[in-house]
């Protein structure tokens, strides 16, 4: 007769059974060993904008035209809306007179003719009609600051567009590169730097990759959630990915060495998420060990918990198995 042991519901609780019969199970098994695995660890973010920004005249006017409508692209510089230019062309004449008056006066003022007092006013007037002038003129031709794509539009032709509206003219996004904030454990701030490569993923293109890499690093951890702000850049020339994209980021943080065996070798407790492995001991018979598990590594996976290097595992004929049931070893298997 040989005592076994079988697991019951309960985690880390077991119960002796007898079966009868003295032949033994036939099984493989391998020698846990330790390799480098690679801890990849993902985190989920939102895609943002790189920049973003709202087209809008500091003075109140009426909008004589529109040139760029939503889903454009822009150019850094690019004219997208040009308003009235009445009070432009007023102020721009005003500071041409100014300026002819000036040049009249200067040649009186050489020979005696007027104050200095008076010819300082004069130049002092010019100045303050040309900063003017050089205001009115960005704020009835609107320029994009950034290279971009228009994503919202506000207003039509014809509009009185007033400064105190609270919404602009239009909405431009620079979408090449974008942005994610990433929230990563406290655990991985030492291996966390400027530059540092990312792969992002996206649920509307599963299977692509595209690479992002750190662009700021927060200072500090947040202490509520131990985590810390990281910046990642994603290129984005084709334009496929869009702001407000749910997103999934893995960071490499380097290599550890870590026990692992044959992936076949895991067993899951039923009706539970408890994994474990038959180990096999000195007097040939085996034992059911809970493990931890981590990374699947090709056909291996990762055991952070429960498991030695060197210790023998059961990788083929488990499933005839109880805790404590004597097995006989098939030759060539053990390595």
């Amino acid at each position: 007769m040989v005592s076994v042991v079988a697991f019951t519901g309960c985690k880390g609780k077991n119960k002796t059974v007898t079966g009868g019969g003295d032949e033994a199970v036939s099984v493989k098994i391998e020698q846990s060993y330790k390799e480098k695995v690679a801890q990849s660890v993902d985190f989920t973010a939102n895609l943002e904008a790189y920049k973003q920004t709202y087209i809008v005249p500091s003075i109140t006017a009426r909008i004589e035209k529109l040139n760029v409508d939503v889903g454009d692209k822009v150019k850094k510089g690019q004219i997208l809306a040009e308003m009235d230019k009445t009070q432009y062309n007023t102020n721009a004449l005003q500071l041409a007179n100014a300026e002819l008056d000036f040049a009249r006066m200067k040649p009186v003022y050489e020979t005696g003719g007027i104050s200095k007092q008076e010819i300082d006013a004069a130049e002092t007037n010019i100045n303050v009609l040309k900063e003017t002038v050089s205001n009115l003129e960005e704020n009835v031709t609107l320029r994009s600051p950034f290279d971009g794509v228009v994503t919202a539009r506000y207003n039509e032709e014809g509009d009185l567009f007033s400064s105190m509206s609270g919404t602009g003219i239009y909405q431009v996004m620079q979408m090449n590169p974008l942005k994610a904030y990433v929230f990563v454990s406290e655990q991985y701030f030492p291996q966390v730097y400027i530059g540092m490569p990312v792969e992002v993923k996206v649920d509307v293109y599963p299977d692509q990759v595209f690479s992002g890499k750190v662009s700021r690093i927060a200072p500090a951890i947040d202490p509520t959630s131990r985590t810390f702000e990281v910046e990642v850049t994603v290129g984005n020339s084709a334009l496929t990915l869009r702001p407000g994209m749910y997103a999934r980021t893995t960071f490499n943080m380097g290599e550890v060495d870590n026990v692992t065996v044959l992936d076949v070798a895991i067993q899951r407790q039923t009706g539970t998420n408890d994994k474990y492995v038959y180990v096999l001991k000195d007097d040939g018979t085996v034992e059911s060990r809970f493990v931890t598990t981590g990374r699947q590594v090709g056909d291996r996976i990762e055991v952070l918990a429960g498991l030695a290097e060197g210790e023998k595992v059961v990788i083929a004929g488990s499933a005839r198995l109880l805790d404590g049931m004597k097995v006989q070893v098939i030759e060539g298997a053990q390595q």
